[in-house]
């Protein structure tokens, strides 16, 4: 059998996040997860929010690695990985929360704006939006951290970038979400929270 994937990342930033998801998902209900890339997070977030169902999803060659890590925690409360790729066919569902991690600077900025409004399309009124990530404001980088990650995804990929915060405002409200929140968090990073009208 091969080894769990792991990312040093998900175990870092996974308290943070849980601080700020405890205080939206207050209520049971059913959340996706876009781009569970390992599972770390879905299995860590399903333990600490009993209350809710995690719906993982990913592009097929995360899946295996994605059910590794939910099949060592045998949570009742977290599912298997359904297939998403944002620029592909949708799974049918409707949700009360669409979580992503460090997904819209990894993608290319179609892909995000399609993750947006997939997210949107599928959330029940009142439902919430939760992206974790870096972001731009006013065209600018908030660290030279931030500068240094950027120069590194392009040269991964020309199509990755740190996404400009007004840009993912505007397509979020375009498709009937306005921001509740906007939190700083470790690393540069934020955590968005969008309610769905």
């Amino acid at each position: 059998m091969t080894e769990k994937p792991f990312s040093e990342s998900c175990e870092r930033n996974r308290e943070p996040i849980h601080a700020i998801l405890r205080e939206v998902f207050t209520t049971p209900g059913k959340v996706l997860e876009i781009g569970s890339g390992t599972g770390q997070h879905a299995v860590y977030f399903s333990a600490a929010l009993p209350h809710l169902i995690w719906q993982t999803s990913d592009v097929p060659a995360n899946h295996a690695g994605i059910q590794q890590w939910l099949d060592e925690a045998r949570l009742p409360n977290v599912l298997p990985p359904l297939t998403l790729d944002v620029h592909g066919t949708w799974p049918d569902g409707e949700f009360d929360g669409v979580f992503t991690a460090n997904t819209l600077h990894i993608i290319d900025w179609a892909g995000g704006q399609k993750l947006i409004a997939g997210a949107a399309a599928r959330l029940l009124p009142g439902g919430r939006l939760v992206i974790y990530g870096p972001f731009n404001y006013g065209g600018q980088f908030t660290s030279e951290s931030n500068a240094r990650f950027e120069r590194w995804l392009k040269e991964r990929n020309p199509v990755s970038g740190i996404r400009d915060f007004e840009a993912v405002l505007a397509t979020a409200e375009a498709h009937r979400m306005r921001l509740l929140a906007d939190h700083a968090m470790p690393a540069n990073n934020r955590l968005l929270v969008f309610y769905r009208f």
